[in-house]
């Protein structure tokens, strides 16, 4: 069965209305933001290219306590700022209805950047993280089925670190997330 989301297009907040209403991480989330730098032209020239597409639309699930969300999110912005496609966050915690549609290895893993049709048909999604730095958290579910066994919250502290190791000490990890975005907005 193919996912819509006619019934959320216009009800998510505009990104500026997001990130003024953010109370937490708000500064860490604008200097990623800030921080974004086109590294392939091409890359550039494909999202604009998107322009003359009137049929695209961006949904966001997040929130704004997520580190995912304050480090992923920015470059998302960035990108689609160029390709004119209208963008709405949804707060994650004000649609939980549509959060469990989009869960990641059964759990509520953000942001997802849903795009879909104007008709609200989805035609594709990205996220939590950029696939090398998720992966890491693949291998340590696997690993970790019982969120309840002793050594559980050591374990996932462990994990964090290496996907803090994964996305590196600078903006590299962006032009991941550039690629992958491009890859899935070329599928359809």
């Amino acid at each position: 069965m193919s996912k819509n989301v006619t019934d959320k297009l216009g009800k998510g907040l505009k990104p500026a209305a997001f990130i003024d209403s953010m109370e937490k991480n708000k500064e860490t989330f604008l200097n990623w933001y800030e921080s974004f730098a086109w590294e392939q032209e091409e890359d550039q020239k494909f999202f604009q290219s998107l322009q003359f597409r009137d049929d695209l639309r961006c949904l966001i699930l997040a929130a704004e306590w997520c580190g995912d969300v304050v480090r992923n999110v920015p470059v998302v912005l960035k990108a689609l700022e160029e390709t004119g496609m209208p963008v709405e966050i949804l707060v994650m915690e004000d649609h939980l209805d549509t959060m469990d549609q989009y869960l990641t290895m059964g759990g509520r893993s953000i942001p997802v950047v849903i795009i879909a049709d104007t008709g609200g048909y989805v035609l594709g999604t990205w996220g939590p993280r950029p696939k090398h730095v998720q992966e890491v958290m693949v291998a340590f579910k696997q690993a970790n089925p019982d969120r309840n066994a002793a050594d559980y919250e050591e374990n996932i502290k462990v994990a964090r670190s290496e996907m803090l190791k994964q996305y590196g000490e600078g903006t590299g990890y962006q032009t991941v997330i550039v690629k992958e975005l491009r890859d899935l907005l070329s599928s359809f």
